[in-house]
């Protein structure tokens, strides 16, 4: 196992955790008592938590055994964390997850060129 591997997991795991607490939260909210648009966008947000989450964790086999497709893979999840973290900062600053993709997408691409 390398270090790259195991981050991709660790992070991937921390995204899936908070994705499922952040749907479990919003259902019990007042906004999980009706189905309308802001529960729909707000289910969405955790959705995005988990589903990148899951291809980094996934991505963790292949950077296991240095798959090229493992490496585009990660990134592409990785980016598209970050991306919705600077979309969401005005109303919530997820430093932590920002600051956790931040240190996997540079750990990518320091492994890459390597």
């Amino acid at each position: 196992m390398n270090i790259l591997s195991i981050s991709a997991l660790a992070v991937g795991a921390w995204c899936i955790i908070n994705g499922i607490l952040h749907d479990i939260f919003v259902l019990k909210s007042d906004y999980g008592k009706q189905y309308d648009r802001e529960l729909l966008r707000l289910l969405m947000d955790g959705h995005v938590l988990i589903t990148c989450g899951a291809i980094q964790a996934v991505s963790f086999i292949g950077l296991q055994h240095n798959a090229h497709w493992a490496y585009a893979v990660a990134a592409i999840a990785t980016i598209s964390l970050l991306v919705y973290c600077a979309m969401i900062w005005p109303f919530l600053k997820s430093v932590v997850t920002m600051m956790l993709n931040l240190a996997l997408l540079g750990l990518i691409i320091v492994a890459w060129f390597k």
